[in-house]
């Protein structure tokens, strides 16, 4: 789109092969281009960055390039299996709905990725489409060969009366005159318009080599074997208006059909905005209904009456959602959390507009809004104009229950996930590009080992490359590290995200393509979260979250053993020994605040009450740690440095934190209050400084962020360090909003932990995989907490480890047989629901539950037939004399020779060493002594033997 803008266009139409995966990032661009030809600004062509506005009187160079605002008109390269390939145009709306239900069609019917499309496919859905014809020719062949293809005109001819071209496209051969010629006359014979096409697949001549590598690394082979599939030549380039011209000489009309079209096909991707659920219900508008949930809300959460502050913020809130017509949104979230909570599925939201009083109401969150300082109109205003952020996170272990809801309750054809587009990064780079250019594998496996993390400072993979053996000089080799430098950062698969659900109230299917994923019963659209975005289409993220798994079975486990009904709005409130607890860092498995980082600060930072948390949670973050904020918030905290603040506009932002901004809602507020951004130009700012976006003009910014701090009077070293710490967010920040709903959890884990140790690890281990800690980890914490953690036992166990009264009183931790690596759960549910009064010998297991011979090894091998008086290795040799899958019927392995009754062996004694090996082999954890203790001696002169042998 800028190479258009330079060349001049007026129009280009951007066309992917039976996708429009890539549009929106077009459009997007072309609305940016937009607005900067309405500044007046000047793209300088070799950095395209933005400079000062040229002045009047200086004339423009002649050989300077001309700056248009060229209108994108959306397009698909449809291929077929049984005709020509045809680009599709859409005029209008409809015309863009029926382009989106072709490529659905065809993509529904083949696995992720590709696309199977029929010339029926196409007559089903053509309203509002002008479709240009290609007939086969070098670079440009489909799949159905060169020959016959005019059988297939009559049929679309009739079809599409008035919207057929044929496409005029040079081949840059030498032999475009006589091609022209041939093709006018086909033209004239079947009644068909001419349409000129350069149909470029490079925005520039000099991308020839990179084009070559891509089509090396798709067909998968090495630049030197493409052979027909290489560029011949840099001339399918974009091209300009004048060089149109000059290669259609002649064919004047041909090019008067490509403007016709453009002023025919007058659909823009704007349109697409705004298509959202209505979700009325029982005859009440959704305004009406928003409002009816929200009080009752209120009266569920405050059932004494709420504050006038409260019902003040409630109003106002639902007096800008209904200007703003974002009800819909805020219902589609609501229902979809009540689905979970009418399942038993915990979940909280959290996102910008997630800890709200309207969110609150509709137990969309457990937050109170009365925690944070942000207002309302910082997450929904009129000034983003675009639709507000909340996310959803459910149970990891049940969420596929809630997306499996969304499908059945809108319909395929109105729900599906987003994709998430892969770039090219350092080690894949490398990788792809080495192999393309015919680098060893040993080769390629050296540099992405080594030299990947010298990306950001260009210029030391020299030095790097000597130190591993290779010479930079070769020819090969610098060639290859060029590719791979203008390689990164493009687009390299579309893959599925992580949970962003988009809803419409008409067909999606209309509105973007819906595609196969990987995973089973999932279909997903082409566009990322950046393209919803830029189009301002509703997302939900339906995202998992281990902890929640943990803390809804804590609660279980609350609830069964000590009768308590807890939820997340209900533990007790600012509990004392939970904040001690947390000041000891005694914090492994808590949320958040379990990594290293974390429990090195928790006892400098000494939280005391719930917003010590929020802090707690977005101060360990790259934005305030980039920025060096966190010092001078301890600092100030522990009274060793004055609170100041820099104006008293930003005492208002800054008040709650010391004057230290350390939440991403905080450094946009500076950037409007301090250097006078907009809050439109602020939302840029935070979007391209995104840490692992490659696109983004970060010195453009920065210039403007740091010259209105000092035009208002701030100091530029506070500035310099605000900026830094927005260029630390990134795409990643915390806002304050997040950062409440993490602390929520934060306080509810570590409640669990302080006051139930062996539920919360009980909780913990039945949750796995999760966190940073290893479930040796956890049951040692456990023991260290004064909880009896008790061995795998044959009668005694079930699949989930479960809490046994422990005869004192107390509460004692089973482990449960998943703890067992490689024992299915099946198999775990045969044993349990077979084991009556118990289980007497290893025989009586295989007979009774009728589980096979290897699932009793490992059972053995897990220890867990010590309670019937078997050790480790008699079990493991019971096990091992059993051959059959299935029981025998009684006596019957005596009679045919295949008993199983062996004579007694004499096993030697396992040691302690040997027993503590076996248990982390079998299980990943020990119940004896700790690996390091049967070290002691060897680390400790004069301690004794403590049994190391074997």
């Amino acid at each position: 789109m800028r190479r258009a803008a330079m060349a001049g266009l007026d129009a280009i139409a951007i066309a992917d092969i039976n996708s429009v995966a890539g549009i929106v990032r077009a459009h997007t661009e072309a609305r940016e281009i937009a607005r900067k030809v309405r500044e007046r600004c000047r793209v300088d062509e070799a950095t395209g960055l933005v400079g000062p506005p040229r002045p009047e009187h200086i004339p423009k160079p002649q050989s300077a390039p001309i700056y248009a605002r060229p209108r994108l008109m959306p397009a698909a390269r449809l291929e077929f299996t049984d005709a020509p390939p045809l680009t599709a145009l859409p005029e209008n709306r409809r015309g863009w709905a029926s382009l989106c239900r072709i490529l659905s069609k065809g993509r529904l019917r083949a696995e992720k990725g590709s696309c199977i499309l029929s010339l029926s496919d196409l007559v089903d859905f053509a309203e509002g489409l002008q479709l240009i014809l290609h007939p086969e020719q070098q670079g440009l062949a489909g799949p159905c060969g060169a020959s016959g293809w005019e059988k297939h005109v009559p049929r679309l001819t009739r079809r599409f009366a008035g919207k057929m071209q044929l496409g005029l496209t040079p081949a840059y051969d030498g032999e475009d005159g006589e091609r022209f010629a041939a093709r006018q006359a086909e033209a004239a014979r079947l009644g068909m318009p001419l349409v000129a096409t350069c149909a470029p697949v490079m925005h520039q001549g000099q991308r020839r080599r990179l084009a070559d590598v891509l089509s090396a690394v798709r067909l998968g082979c090495r630049v030197d074997a493409l052979g027909r599939g290489a560029q011949a030549n840099g001339e399918r380039r974009l091209r300009s208006a004048a060089e149109m011209a000059r290669l259609f000489r002649g064919y004047e009309d041909a090019l008067a059909q490509a403007e016709r079209l453009q002023d025919v096909c007058t659909f823009s991707l704007d349109e697409l905005r705004y298509e959202y659920p209505s979700e009325v219900a029982q005859g009440e508008t959704a305004a009406e209904r928003l409002k009816r949930l929200s009080y009752e809300g209120l009266r569920w959460r405050y059932p004494h009456g709420a504050p006038e502050k409260v019902r003040g913020m409630l109003e106002h809130e639902l007096a800008l959602i209904t200007k703003l017509n974002y009800e819909p949104y805020f219902l589609t979230v609501r229902d979809v959390v009540a689905f979970a909570r009418g399942r038993d599925i915990l979940c909280q939201g959290r996102g910008s507009a997630a800890n709200s009083v309207v969110c609150y109401c509709l137990g969309v969150t457990s937050v109170s809004p009365e925690i944070g300082t942000m207002v309302f109109e910082r997450f929904v205003s009129e000034a983003r104009d675009e639709p507000p952020d909340i996310d959803v996170d459910f149970e990891h272990e049940r969420r596929e229950e809630v997306i499996q809801h969304i499908y059945e309750r809108y319909g395929r054809h109105r729900a599906g996930l987003c994709a998430t587009v892969v770039h090219y990064r350092g080690k894949r780079a490398i990788r792809e590009v080495g192999r393309a250019m015919g680098l060893t594998e040993d080769t390629i496996s050296a540099l992405s080992s080594q030299l990947w993390g010298f990306f950001s400072a260009k210029g030391l993979e020299d030095e790097r490359m000597r130190e591993i053996g290779l010479d930079p000089n070769d020819r090969r080799l610098r060639q290859t590290m060029d590719l791979v430098y203008e390689i990164i950062g493009f687009p390299r698969h579309l893959s599925q995200h992580v949970g962003g659900f988009i809803m419409t109230e008409g067909r999606l299917d209309e509105l973007v393509p819906i595609e196969n994923a990987t995973m089973e019963d999932r279909t997903v659209i082409c566009w990322d979260k950046d393209d919803i975005d830029s189009l301002g289409i509703l997302k939900v993220d339906v995202l998992s979250l281990g902890m929640l798994t943990c803390i809804r079975k804590g609660f279980d486990l609350l609830q069964r053993h000590h009768g308590m009904d807890l939820a997340l709005a209900t533990i007790p409130p600012e509990d004392s020994k939970v904040y001690d607890m947390l000041c000891k860092a005694d914090s492994i498995g808590v949320f958040q605040v379990e990594s290293r980082a974390q429990m090195n600060f928790l006892p400098r930072m000494k939280p005391r009450n719930f917003y010590d948390l929020v802090i707690e949670v977005a101060i360990i973050r790259p934005g305030p740690i980039q920025g060096d904020m966190v010092h001078p918030y301890i600092r100030r905290r522990n009274g060793e440095e004055t609170v100041t603040f820099p104006s008293d506009e930003l005492g208002e932002v800054l008040g709650k934190t010391l004057g230290v901004p350390l939440f991403q809602e905080q450094a946009m507020q500076i950037a409007i209050i301090g250097a006078g951004f907009s809050p439109e130009e602020a939302d840029r700012l935070r979007r391209s400084l995104a840490t692992f976006k490659k696109h983004g003009s970060v010195s453009e910014f920065q210039d403007r962020f740091m010259r209105g701090m000092k035009k208002n009077g701030y100091e530029e070293d506070f500035a310099a360090r605000c900026f830094s710490q927005i260029e630390g967010f990134g795409s990643y920040g915390f806002p304050e909003s997040h950062a409440a709903s993490f602390a929520l959890l934060v306080y509810a884990s570590a409640w669990i932990k302080c006051h139930h140790p062996g539920i919360f690890a009980c909780a913990l281990l039945n949750s796995q995989p999760m966190g940073f800690y290893a479930p040796a980890q956890i049951v040692r914490d456990a023991r260290e907490h004064g909880v009896e953690v008790r061995p795998v036992d044959i009668n005694e166990s079930f699949w989930d480890n479960v809490m046994e009264p422990d005869g004192r009183g107390g509460l004692a931790l089973r482990l449960g047989f998943r703890q067992v690596r490689r024992l299915r759960e099946e198999d775990a549910a045969w044993i349990t629901a077979a084991r009556g009064n118990g289980y007497q010998t290893v025989e009586d297991v295989w007979r009774r539950a009728g589980v096979g011979p290897h699932v009793l090894t490992r059972l053995a091998e897990a220890d867990a037939f010590a309670s019937l008086g078997l050790k480790r290795r008699e079990a493991l040799w019971e096990a091992k004399a059993i051959r059959s899958e299935k029981p025998l019927p009684l006596f019957a392995g005596d009679m045919d020779g295949e008993g199983i009754v062996e004579p007694a062996a004499l096993l030697p004694e396992m040691s302690m060493g040997e027993q503590v090996v076996e248990d982390y082999v079998a299980m990943r954890l020990t119940l004896r002594k700790h690996p390091v203790a049967l070290l002691r001696h060897l680390l400790t002169p004069g301690e004794p033997n403590q049994g190391l042998t074997g």
